[in-house]
């Protein structure tokens, strides 16, 4: 089984304005609806990936990723995974940051890992619990296919962790996939490990302008946990 993480393009996300949960998210920004037609005419140009299944998390902002680039693999989204969506916000969802730190508090999700980032939302052992759980779960559904699953940032970098074991993310570097990078790992069924084929594949990229959105350091939570 292989398994092709690709993080959803440049979006209304991040650090400022809503917290993006199901609420919150506006979707792609231009430069994301480029990326994802630039990784939709790089996957028909190229072969690259012979997929037999392309999914998404629940967020908009990742649906419309992979309706973009499902033309390019010849596919259309099976269906919308709530296991492959970014940190979940619980009551935070579609507040603004500006106002995270007065209503819940400041606090760092690894340093407390086991706190929630609001009540009803995950914690980072939570999240990471999911995320495992999510990536055997579609090994288990979906043996001997290519699987194009459509996620963010954290769950691209929570594989990192759990199938590298990267046991203390204190001691670790934050890597930081590319909006429509491609991470592909492939699953030995009679052995039950994962490989990692590739990390953040973006030569599609090559000519579109990058846009880096910075971070807002009030809250203390990991980089990757916004996208």
């Amino acid at each position: 089984m292989r398994l092709i993480l690709v993080r959803h393009g440049d979006a209304h996300a991040g650090f400022h304005g809503p917290i993006a949960g199901p609420t919150g998210c506006r979707g792609l920004t231009a430069l994301g609806r480029a990326q994802a037609v630039a990784l939709c005419d790089h996957l028909a140009a190229s072969g690259r990936v012979q997929a037999d299944v392309l999914v998404a998390s629940v967020l908009p902002r990742a649906i419309e990723t992979a309706t973009l680039i499902g033309p390019g693999l010849g596919l259309e989204v099976l269906y919308q995974d709530c296991g492959l969506c970014e940190v979940h916000p619980g009551g935070a969802d579609g507040v603004d940051w500006s106002e995270y730190n007065d209503r819940y508090g400041s606090f760092d999700m690894e340093a407390e890992p086991d706190r929630p980032f609001a009540p009803g939302g995950d914690s980072w052992n939570g999240f990471h619990a999911r995320v495992h759980a999510t990536l055997e779960r579609l090994a288990r559904e979906h043996a001997g296919q290519t699987v194009v699953a459509v996620c963010h940032a954290g769950v691209i970098m929570a594989s990192m962790r759990l199938l590298l074991g990267i046991c203390d993310p204190a001691t670790s570097a934050h890597l930081r996939p590319t909006n429509t990078g491609l991470t592909e790992w492939e699953r030995d069924q009679s052995g039950g490990s994962w490989v990692l084929r590739s990390y953040n594949e973006a030569t599609h990229l090559v000519g579109l302008a990058a846009m880096e959105r910075p971070d807002d350091q009030s809250v203390a939570i990991p980089p990757d946990a916004a996208g």
